[in-house]
């Protein structure tokens, strides 16, 4: 059986890169949704609506888990799409958590950069407010990073500018940047230079994907076998055949 992965498009491949370090002997599905990208200009409705259709094609590939790779998915479609299907569904949350906690008393604030609408969702604003006591969050939207990366544009002068345009003029208050849409990660090269020296530039990969592998194993849902996975790729419904593109996507996950 498979592990599907979703995204609205390539961000999720930098959750894929870590399930497939810690889990290299299952099978992968891997759903980018770029015909319809950016997700997080979109509203609400319309980012369930392709969701959902995603979803629909991925369930009759015969999977075992599904990992909603994407920050504004996730916020818009997980609740619902838990209460339709019975295998395991996991979504992502930026890591709010450990960043207030590491700064909180330390004088220092906390960054975090997401699309538009997962900014404006009750899901994050509610993660906010349970662990922000000490109100030393705030947010950014940066919804460009999403079009550049659909470009498979991660670094030059277009994204260094941009980032430098919508970066705050003290960016040094902030001891740790949240990067909370997935497609974010594959700019962490570019924002460790930009960045002052010292400053934290985390994500929730890790922990969805170890959080991926705990539901598994509490299920007994691992693949037994020592042979190395395939990945398969789709792009908004139809699968991936193009030699070029499979390479694209390899580079970012190998």
């Amino acid at each position: 059986m498979n592990i599907a992965f979703f995204d609205s498009g390539i961000g999720g491949l930098s959750v894929l890169q870590e399930a497939l370090a810690l889990l290299p002997n299952e099978n992968y599905i891997y759903y980018a949704d770029s015909d319809n990208a950016p997700y997080g200009t979109k509203t609400k409705d319309e980012v369930k609506k392709l969701t959902f259709q995603a979803v629909e094609l991925l369930v009759s590939k015969n999977i075992k888990a599904l990992v909603v790779a994407c920050n504004t998915a996730t916020s818009a479609a997980v609740r619902d799409l838990r209460g339709i299907y019975d295998f395991p569904i996991i979504g992502m949350e930026p890591a709010v958590k450990p960043a207030v906690e590491k700064n909180g008393n330390a004088g220092k604030r906390v960054l975090v950069l997401a699309t538009s609408l997962t900014l404006k969702e009750e899901k994050f604003r509610s993660l906010v407010s349970r662990f922000d006591a000490g109100h030393i969050v705030d947010m950014l939207p940066a919804p460009k990073l999403v079009e550049l990366a659909e470009k498979f544009v991660f670094h030059g002068l277009e994204v260094e500018n941009y980032m430098k345009e919508i970066l705050p003029e003290h960016i040094d208050q902030y001891g740790t940047v949240v990067l909370g849409c997935t497609h974010f990660p594959l700019f962490k090269p570019v924002l460790a230079r930009i960045l002052p020296a010292g400053t934290d530039i985390i994500d929730g990969n890790k922990g969805t994907v170890h959080h991926l592998y705990d539901i598994l194993k509490t299920g007994g849902l691992l693949n037994p076998g020592t042979e190395k996975g395939q990945v398969t790729f789709y792009k908004s419904g139809v699968q991936v055949t193009d030699p070029v593109l499979i390479e694209n996507y390899k580079k970012i996950i190998y």
